[in-house]
Protein backbone atom coordinates (compact mmCIF):
# COMPACT_ATOMS: atom_id res chain seq x y z
CA UNK A 1 0.00 0.00 0.00
CA UNK A 2 1.10 3.62 -0.40
CA UNK A 3 3.57 5.05 2.17
CA UNK A 4 0.89 7.02 3.04
CA UNK A 5 -1.89 5.13 4.26
CA UNK A 6 -0.42 3.35 7.46
CA UNK A 7 0.49 6.66 9.33
CA UNK A 8 -2.35 8.24 8.08
CA UNK A 9 -4.62 5.11 9.53
CA UNK A 10 -2.71 4.88 12.58
CA UNK A 11 -3.46 8.47 13.58
CA UNK A 12 -6.98 8.66 12.24
CA UNK A 13 -7.03 5.18 14.43
CA UNK A 14 -5.74 6.99 17.82
CA UNK A 15 -7.51 10.43 17.26
CA UNK A 16 -10.24 9.48 15.92
CA UNK A 17 -10.67 11.70 12.39
CA UNK A 18 -10.79 10.58 9.08
CA UNK A 19 -9.32 10.49 5.33
CA UNK A 20 -6.70 7.63 4.47
CA UNK A 21 -5.21 7.73 0.95
CA UNK A 22 -6.53 4.88 -0.63
CA UNK A 23 -4.37 4.48 -4.13
CA UNK A 24 -0.63 2.84 -3.82
CA UNK A 25 2.33 4.30 -4.89
CA UNK A 26 1.84 2.95 -8.42
CA UNK A 27 -1.47 3.87 -8.73
CA UNK A 28 -0.53 7.83 -7.45
CA UNK A 29 2.07 7.51 -10.41
CA UNK A 30 -0.63 6.12 -13.25
CA UNK A 31 -3.24 8.52 -11.78
CA UNK A 32 0.01 11.31 -12.08
CA UNK A 33 -1.12 13.80 -9.10
CA UNK A 34 1.69 15.87 -8.58
CA UNK A 35 3.27 18.96 -6.83
CA UNK A 36 0.82 21.99 -7.65
CA UNK A 37 2.48 25.62 -6.03
CA UNK A 38 -0.92 26.74 -6.57
CA UNK A 39 -0.67 30.77 -5.82
CA UNK A 40 -4.18 32.97 -6.27
CA UNK A 41 -6.04 35.04 -3.89
CA UNK A 42 -6.77 34.62 -0.11
CA UNK A 43 -10.39 35.94 0.46
CA UNK A 44 -11.05 36.09 4.52
CA UNK A 45 -14.30 34.93 5.59
CA UNK A 46 -14.88 37.47 7.99
CA UNK A 47 -12.96 40.64 6.79
CA UNK A 48 -12.45 43.79 8.85
CA UNK A 49 -13.02 40.57 11.68
CA UNK A 50 -9.69 40.58 13.87
CA UNK A 51 -9.28 36.65 14.57
CA UNK A 52 -10.38 37.00 18.01
CA UNK A 53 -13.46 38.88 16.40
CA UNK A 54 -14.38 35.71 14.71
CA UNK A 55 -17.86 34.08 16.28
CA UNK A 56 -16.80 31.94 19.06
CA UNK A 57 -13.47 32.86 19.19
CA UNK A 58 -11.21 31.38 22.26
CA UNK A 59 -9.02 33.29 24.47
CA UNK A 60 -5.83 31.75 22.63
CA UNK A 61 -6.34 31.17 19.25
CA UNK A 62 -5.27 28.18 17.60
CA UNK A 63 -1.61 28.24 15.59
CA UNK A 64 -1.47 27.21 11.88
CA UNK A 65 0.77 24.53 11.60
CA UNK A 66 1.01 22.52 8.17
CA UNK A 67 2.31 18.80 8.00
CA UNK A 68 3.44 17.64 5.14
CA UNK A 69 2.57 13.82 4.53
CA UNK A 70 4.34 13.24 1.38
CA UNK A 71 7.74 12.31 0.83
CA UNK A 72 8.73 13.07 -1.97
CA UNK A 73 9.63 16.42 -3.27
CA UNK A 74 7.13 16.01 -6.25
CA UNK A 75 4.41 15.38 -4.67
CA UNK A 76 2.48 17.02 -1.85
CA UNK A 77 -0.10 16.15 0.52
CA UNK A 78 -0.57 18.35 3.74
CA UNK A 79 -2.88 18.46 6.04
CA UNK A 80 -3.33 22.02 7.75
CA UNK A 81 -3.88 22.28 11.15
CA UNK A 82 -4.76 25.44 13.58
CA UNK A 83 -7.18 27.45 11.60
CA UNK A 84 -7.25 31.01 13.46
CA UNK A 85 -8.95 32.94 10.30
CA UNK A 86 -10.67 30.69 7.93
CA UNK A 87 -10.23 31.92 4.30
CA UNK A 88 -11.43 30.94 0.71
CA UNK A 89 -8.13 30.34 -1.44
CA UNK A 90 -9.30 31.15 -4.78
CA UNK A 91 -8.00 29.34 -7.88
CA UNK A 92 -8.82 30.62 -11.38
CA UNK A 93 -9.12 29.25 -14.83
CA UNK A 94 -7.37 30.20 -18.12
CA UNK A 95 -10.71 30.13 -19.41
CA UNK A 96 -14.29 30.90 -17.48
CA UNK A 97 -17.58 29.28 -18.24
CA UNK A 98 -19.56 31.14 -15.33
CA UNK A 99 -19.53 28.45 -12.41
CA UNK A 100 -17.70 28.21 -9.35
CA UNK A 101 -16.96 25.30 -6.89
CA UNK A 102 -16.25 25.93 -3.37
CA UNK A 103 -14.31 22.77 -2.73
CA UNK A 104 -14.63 21.29 1.33
CA UNK A 105 -11.55 19.35 1.82
CA UNK A 106 -11.90 15.94 4.77
CA UNK A 107 -10.04 15.24 7.68
CA UNK A 108 -12.73 13.91 10.02
CA UNK A 109 -13.19 17.74 11.39
CA UNK A 110 -9.78 17.00 13.24
CA UNK A 111 -7.65 18.60 10.21
CA UNK A 112 -7.86 19.20 6.50
CA UNK A 113 -6.60 17.54 3.78
CA UNK A 114 -5.74 20.66 1.57
CA UNK A 115 -3.79 18.80 -1.09
CA UNK A 116 -6.13 16.12 -1.82
CA UNK A 117 -9.20 17.19 -0.96
CA UNK A 118 -8.53 20.91 -2.30
CA UNK A 119 -5.67 21.62 -4.73
CA UNK A 120 -6.29 18.15 -6.59
CA UNK A 121 -9.37 18.79 -7.30
CA UNK A 122 -9.25 22.48 -8.30
CA UNK A 123 -6.69 21.24 -11.00
CA UNK A 124 -9.44 19.08 -12.64
CA UNK A 125 -11.94 21.63 -12.42
CA UNK A 126 -10.15 25.08 -13.61
CA UNK A 127 -9.51 22.71 -16.81
CA UNK A 128 -12.83 22.50 -17.23
CA UNK A 129 -13.46 26.32 -16.83
CA UNK A 130 -14.53 26.51 -12.69
CA UNK A 131 -13.81 29.04 -10.84
CA UNK A 132 -12.62 27.51 -7.40
CA UNK A 133 -12.25 28.24 -3.64
CA UNK A 134 -11.00 25.98 -1.00
CA UNK A 135 -12.51 26.63 2.04
CA UNK A 136 -10.04 26.43 4.94
CA UNK A 137 -12.69 26.02 7.88
CA UNK A 138 -12.15 25.97 11.47
CA UNK A 139 -11.41 23.02 13.12
CA UNK A 140 -14.71 22.59 15.83
CA UNK A 141 -12.12 20.97 18.79
CA UNK A 142 -9.34 23.94 18.72
CA UNK A 143 -10.71 25.47 21.20
CA UNK A 144 -14.09 27.56 19.73
CA UNK A 145 -17.61 28.33 21.11
CA UNK A 146 -20.78 26.38 20.10
CA UNK A 147 -17.65 24.27 18.40
CA UNK A 148 -20.73 22.22 16.56
CA UNK A 149 -21.65 25.18 14.66
CA UNK A 150 -18.34 26.48 13.78
CA UNK A 151 -18.18 24.63 10.53
CA UNK A 152 -21.45 25.64 9.36
CA UNK A 153 -20.58 28.91 10.17
CA UNK A 154 -17.74 29.23 7.83
CA UNK A 155 -19.64 27.12 5.19
CA UNK A 156 -22.67 29.75 5.19
CA UNK A 157 -20.47 32.87 4.74
CA UNK A 158 -18.32 31.05 2.35
CA UNK A 159 -21.75 30.86 -0.08
CA UNK A 160 -22.78 34.11 0.89
CA UNK A 161 -19.22 35.91 0.44
CA UNK A 162 -18.93 34.42 -3.30
CA UNK A 163 -22.20 35.34 -4.25
CA UNK A 164 -21.44 38.48 -2.95
CA UNK A 165 -18.20 38.93 -5.26
CA UNK A 166 -19.23 36.79 -8.04
CA UNK A 167 -18.88 40.24 -10.45
CA UNK A 168 -15.74 40.66 -9.15
CA UNK A 169 -14.51 36.90 -10.25
CA UNK A 170 -16.37 36.65 -13.39
CA UNK A 171 -18.64 34.13 -12.07
CA UNK A 172 -22.64 33.50 -12.34
CA UNK A 173 -23.80 33.72 -8.65
CA UNK A 174 -26.86 31.44 -9.35
CA UNK A 175 -24.41 28.50 -10.85
CA UNK A 176 -22.45 28.05 -7.49
CA UNK A 177 -21.55 24.52 -6.62
CA UNK A 178 -20.25 23.24 -3.68
CA UNK A 179 -17.79 19.82 -3.83
CA UNK A 180 -17.25 17.96 -0.07
CA UNK A 181 -15.39 15.16 0.79
CA UNK A 182 -15.46 12.77 3.66
CA UNK A 183 -16.01 14.95 6.68
CA UNK A 184 -16.21 17.69 4.39
CA UNK A 185 -18.69 15.75 2.68
CA UNK A 186 -20.90 16.35 5.80
CA UNK A 187 -20.25 19.79 5.74
CA UNK A 188 -21.46 20.30 2.44
CA UNK A 189 -24.21 17.79 3.29
CA UNK A 190 -25.02 20.30 6.16
CA UNK A 191 -24.76 23.40 3.38
CA UNK A 192 -27.63 21.55 0.99
CA UNK A 193 -29.96 21.12 4.29
CA UNK A 194 -29.31 23.77 6.62
CA UNK A 195 -28.79 26.83 4.49
CA UNK A 196 -31.73 28.23 6.44
CA UNK A 197 -30.89 28.09 9.44
CA UNK A 198 -29.03 31.17 10.98
CA UNK A 199 -25.96 30.19 12.85
CA UNK A 200 -24.67 33.82 13.29
CA UNK A 201 -25.02 37.41 13.28
CA UNK A 202 -24.65 39.05 9.89
CA UNK A 203 -21.53 41.50 9.88
CA UNK A 204 -21.97 42.80 6.58
CA UNK A 205 -23.76 42.95 3.28
CA UNK A 206 -22.37 39.37 1.65
CA UNK A 207 -25.13 38.26 4.40
CA UNK A 208 -27.54 39.31 2.70
CA UNK A 209 -27.60 36.63 -0.12
CA UNK A 210 -28.92 33.43 0.46
CA UNK A 211 -26.59 30.36 2.07
CA UNK A 212 -28.37 27.49 -0.36
CA UNK A 213 -25.74 26.28 -2.48
CA UNK A 214 -27.25 25.55 -6.44
CA UNK A 215 -25.40 22.10 -6.45
CA UNK A 216 -24.04 19.22 -4.06
CA UNK A 217 -21.31 16.72 -4.86
CA UNK A 218 -20.78 14.53 -1.90
CA UNK A 219 -17.44 12.17 -2.04
CA UNK A 220 -17.19 9.42 0.49
CA UNK A 221 -19.53 11.25 2.71
CA UNK A 222 -19.70 11.19 6.27
CA UNK A 223 -23.50 11.64 6.93
CA UNK A 224 -24.84 10.40 9.47
CA UNK A 225 -23.89 10.97 13.29
CA UNK A 226 -26.31 9.15 15.28
CA UNK A 227 -27.20 5.29 13.16
CA UNK A 228 -24.79 2.54 13.38
CA UNK A 229 -22.38 3.36 10.24
CA UNK A 230 -21.28 6.56 11.78
CA UNK A 231 -17.91 7.50 11.82
CA UNK A 232 -17.25 8.42 15.25
CA UNK A 233 -14.31 10.55 14.77
CA UNK A 234 -16.03 12.91 12.74
CA UNK A 235 -18.53 12.29 15.09
CA UNK A 236 -16.48 13.35 18.11
CA UNK A 237 -14.35 15.84 16.81
CA UNK A 238 -17.66 17.78 15.91
CA UNK A 239 -19.60 17.82 18.66
CA UNK A 240 -17.60 16.55 21.40
CA UNK A 241 -17.69 13.37 22.92
CA UNK A 242 -20.92 11.84 24.96
CA UNK A 243 -22.85 13.97 22.68
CA UNK A 244 -26.64 14.04 23.48
CA UNK A 245 -28.77 11.77 21.08
CA UNK A 246 -30.79 14.85 19.88
CA UNK A 247 -27.51 16.97 19.25
CA UNK A 248 -26.62 14.01 16.75
CA UNK A 249 -29.94 13.23 15.58
CA UNK A 250 -29.67 17.03 14.74
CA UNK A 251 -26.79 17.32 13.16
CA UNK A 252 -27.30 13.68 10.59
CA UNK A 253 -27.65 15.42 7.22
CA UNK A 254 -30.13 12.28 5.76
CA UNK A 255 -32.56 13.58 8.62
CA UNK A 256 -32.72 16.82 6.88
CA UNK A 257 -32.98 17.06 3.65
CA UNK A 258 -36.08 18.89 2.57
CA UNK A 259 -37.97 20.18 -0.69
CA UNK A 260 -35.10 22.95 -0.93
CA UNK A 261 -32.41 20.66 -0.80
CA UNK A 262 -30.76 21.55 -4.14
CA UNK A 263 -29.51 18.78 -7.17
CA UNK A 264 -26.95 16.56 -5.17
CA UNK A 265 -24.47 13.58 -6.43
CA UNK A 266 -22.81 11.02 -4.26
CA UNK A 267 -20.41 8.42 -4.32
CA UNK A 268 -18.21 6.24 -2.55
CA UNK A 269 -16.82 2.46 -2.77
CA UNK A 270 -18.19 -0.28 -0.96
CA UNK A 271 -14.69 -1.06 0.45
CA UNK A 272 -14.29 2.00 2.17
CA UNK A 273 -12.92 0.58 5.90
CA UNK A 274 -13.59 4.18 7.74
CA UNK A 275 -16.99 5.74 6.46
CA UNK A 276 -19.39 2.77 5.19
CA UNK A 277 -20.81 3.51 2.11
CA UNK A 278 -24.66 3.03 4.07
CA UNK A 279 -23.81 6.82 4.46
CA UNK A 280 -24.13 7.75 1.18
CA UNK A 281 -27.28 5.27 0.60
CA UNK A 282 -28.72 6.81 3.29
CA UNK A 283 -28.53 10.50 1.78
CA UNK A 284 -29.87 8.68 -1.74
CA UNK A 285 -32.57 7.11 0.16
CA UNK A 286 -33.75 10.70 2.15
CA UNK A 287 -32.73 12.18 -1.29
CA UNK A 288 -35.22 10.03 -3.32
CA UNK A 289 -37.89 10.47 -0.38
CA UNK A 290 -38.16 13.78 -0.89
CA UNK A 291 -38.10 13.71 -5.00
CA UNK A 292 -34.96 15.91 -5.23
CA UNK A 293 -32.99 15.79 -8.49
CA UNK A 294 -29.34 12.88 -7.17
CA UNK A 295 -27.29 10.40 -8.52
CA UNK A 296 -25.58 8.26 -6.88
CA UNK A 297 -22.67 5.71 -7.80
CA UNK A 298 -21.34 3.36 -5.81
CA UNK A 299 -18.25 1.43 -6.75
CA UNK A 300 -16.47 -1.93 -5.38
CA UNK A 301 -12.94 -0.43 -5.02
CA UNK A 302 -11.60 2.99 -4.07
CA UNK A 303 -11.06 2.39 -0.24
CA UNK A 304 -11.23 6.00 1.34
CA UNK A 305 -10.07 9.31 0.56
CA UNK A 306 -9.38 8.15 -2.69
CA UNK A 307 -10.12 12.27 -4.07
CA UNK A 308 -8.81 12.26 -7.92
CA UNK A 309 -6.13 9.53 -7.12
CA UNK A 310 -7.09 6.44 -8.62
CA UNK A 311 -5.51 4.94 -11.70
CA UNK A 312 -7.58 4.58 -14.51
CA UNK A 313 -7.59 0.33 -14.09
CA UNK A 314 -10.50 1.43 -11.31
CA UNK A 315 -13.89 2.28 -12.57
CA UNK A 316 -13.90 4.74 -9.44
CA UNK A 317 -11.55 7.17 -10.75
CA UNK A 318 -14.16 8.40 -13.54
CA UNK A 319 -16.42 10.07 -10.85
CA UNK A 320 -15.20 13.76 -11.75
CA UNK A 321 -16.20 13.39 -15.26
CA UNK A 322 -19.99 12.05 -14.10
CA UNK A 323 -19.84 14.75 -11.31
CA UNK A 324 -19.28 17.17 -13.59
CA UNK A 325 -21.86 15.94 -16.25
CA UNK A 326 -24.28 15.99 -13.43
CA UNK A 327 -23.88 19.61 -13.21
CA UNK A 328 -24.00 20.17 -17.01
CA UNK A 329 -27.32 18.68 -16.76
CA UNK A 330 -28.41 20.76 -13.94
CA UNK A 331 -27.37 23.98 -15.81
CA UNK A 332 -24.30 24.70 -13.30
CA UNK A 333 -21.52 24.19 -15.33
CA UNK A 334 -21.35 24.46 -19.42
CA UNK A 335 -20.18 21.13 -21.54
Amino acid sequence: MSDLQPSRRALLGGMAALGVAAAAATQKASAGPTAIHYSGPSLPLWPGMGPGAIPGAPRVLPKRRIEQRSQSADFDDRWLYGVAAPTLEVRRPAFQDGSAVILVPGGGYGFLSIDNEGEEQARWLTQRGVTCFILYYRLPGEGWANRGLVPLQDMQRAVRLVRHRAGEFGVDPARLAVLGFSAGGHLAGSAITRFAEKTYAPVDAADTQSARPDLAGLIYPVITLSEAFVHAGSRDNLLGEGASPAATQAASVERLVSEGTPPTFLTAASDDGLVPIQNSLAMYQALLAKARPCEFHGFDQGGHGFGARLPQTVPAHAWPDLFHAFGVRHGVFKG
